[in-house]
């Protein structure tokens, strides 16, 4: 690569980095070619946008950027390779579907999961993998939000009109012994 294309490559990091509020740095070192192929299928069904990077082009075009990526830096050792999305959670579901998928062959499950960057918060290690797989999107958020403020509301009607029916039936008793 020459110094030329590693500039343009910064370049490119820095922007996909500064649009992207969710990004993931993985280790898919000893997937075969079918398997990596296989996992660049699935992100792209998903919306996910995958590729190998150099860790010296990823922590350039983050020390370029507005922002703590401190934490990250300690996860630029060995291949990686970068994932980004639009949903916090996805890529994360996208790896525990796989691995569940694969066999591994040294009992790793691969890819490793070196880390994730979700609107400023930092996760670190593979470990972290379940609690990513647990976040809510913002659009999940917003649906629990509108729901709890609808409860009350339907609570109210609901109230009116049991009530409603209950005096509808007393009325007509009434009536009835009238006549």
């Amino acid at each position: 690569m020459t110094k030329n294309d590693k500039i343009n490559a910064v370049a490119e990091l820095k922007e996909k980095f500064s649009n992207s509020n969710v990004f993931y740095l993985t280790d898919s070192s000893t997937l075969t070619v079918a398997e990596i192929n296989d996992l660049r299928r699935k992100c792209y069904e998903k919306g996910i946008e995958i590729r190998v990077v150099k860790n010296t082009l990823v922590k350039k075009a983050l020390e370029q950027l507005d922002g703590d990526y401190e934490d990250l830096y300690q996860s630029l050792k060995g291949p990686t390779t970068l994932m980004f999305a639009e949903v916090g959670n996805l890529p994360a579901k996208l790896l525990e579907e796989y691995r569940k998928e694969r066999k591994p062959k040294d009992d790793i499950d691969r890819p490793i999961l070196k880390a994730a960057y979700i609107d400023s918060a930092v996760y670190t290690g593979d470990g972290e993998l379940k609690t990513l797989t647990s976040i809510k999107s913002k659009e999940d958020l917003i649906a629990e939000v509108i729901a709890l403020l609808q409860s009350p509301a339907k609570n109210v009607v609901s109230a009116l009109q049991s009530s409603g029916n209950k005096l509808a039936g007393i009325i007509k008793t009434l009536s009835e012994r009238e006549g």
